[in-house]
């Protein structure tokens, strides 16, 4: 009997091992397929009790064993998501996550969880972005995909070209330097904040466009806000005004990498209040900005939980 114990026990560890070598990149495909850190977390951990519950004598690739189940649960989580995201109020954006300064040595990678990028993938359909993810960003053969989604490797494969031409003609055009990157967003901030009109004109991009995502909890635009002077009048009208129940006075703001850019942390006395990141064009001005204040969306960074890439 005790020898049985210890066998299981030895069983279970080796498992526990095994899911923890391979937890990062699961987390990894799972956010970037779902879009927020708690529905990704939720996926693996799912995973997890699928992993430790099987029969893995029969398994010979672990890897691909856990990437097909953490795919599959994510698949059934973004169809079940994309529902409920219908009947959102407002924009609804992608969870924004603290990544290390180590992220701008995988520039790929970091590029593959931008806000922007994150956006776009939300416009393909849930096999699409898995067929995306798994090829574009994690380079896994067609094989072991067709295996993940249980379709045909010639399916798998218009379904990754499809995806790569979608998102190759909605993907920012310009690659901004991270430092310049982060001048603008401050130079936005600053402008906003003193509800300068003329000021926030010069940064703007006439094409620019405003995402807010406040949830219904917070205020924020209804709708994506497009057009140089229709988003300098509307940040114009709330800079400077208290926000999420916080005066600006009670403001910390803090320079951090959100998603592989810099961006920034509005924080008030109970923790986060909203995340600030832009992006630039060629000629410096800002072309795309993504504000999140929804506090559902705001815990990781709250926790200081860091995005593996």
């Amino acid at each position: 009997m005790t020898e049985t114990r210890e066998k299981l026990v030895f069983v279970s560890d080796v498992a526990a091992e095994v899911f923890q070598e391979y937890r990062n990149l699961l987390f990894a495909v799972a956010y970037r397929m779902l879009g927020t850190a708690a529905d990704a977390e939720d996926a693996v951990q799912d995973a997890w009790l699928k992993w430790s519950a099987a029969d893995r004598s029969d398994v010979a690739d672990p890897k691909a064993y856990l990437i097909r189940i953490t795919t599959n649960l994510a698949l059934d989580r973004l169809r079940s998501a994309q529902v409920q995201r219908e009947t959102y109020v407002g924009p609804w954006l992608p969870e924004p996550m603290l990544t290390s300064p180590d992220a701008a040595e995988g520039a790929e990678l970091a590029e593959s969880v931008s806000m922007a990028m994150l956006v776009v993938l939300e416009t393909l359909s849930p096999l699409e972005r898995a067929a995306f993810v798994l090829r574009e960003v994690f380079g896994f053969p067609y094989a072991e995909i067709a295996e993940a989604l249980d379709r045909s490797e010639a399916s798998v494969r218009q379904l990754s070209t499809r995806a790569r031409k979608h998102v190759e003609a909605r993907r920012p055009r310009f690659e901004a330097d991270p430092r310049e990157r982060l001048k603008a967003t401050e130079r936005f901030l600053d402008a906003t904040m003193g509800g300068d009109i003329n000021r926030l004109m010069e940064i703007l991009a006439p094409d620019v466009a405003l995402w807010t995502d406040g949830g219904g909890k917070v205020r924020a635009a209804l709708r994506t806000i497009h057009g140089a002077e229709k988003v300098a009048r509307w940040l114009a009208a709330v800079g400077g005004q208290p926000y999420a129940g916080v005066d600006p006075s009670d403001w910390r703001v803090r320079t951090v990498l959100l998603n592989g850019n810099p961006a920034l942390v509005i924080d008030g006395p109970a923790g986060p209040i909203t995340t600030l990141s832009v992006d630039i064009n060629d000629q410096g001005r800002v072309g795309a900005i993504h504000l999140v204040a929804n506090p559902d969306k705001l815990q990781a960074i709250a926790e200081g939980q860091e995005l593996p890439l």
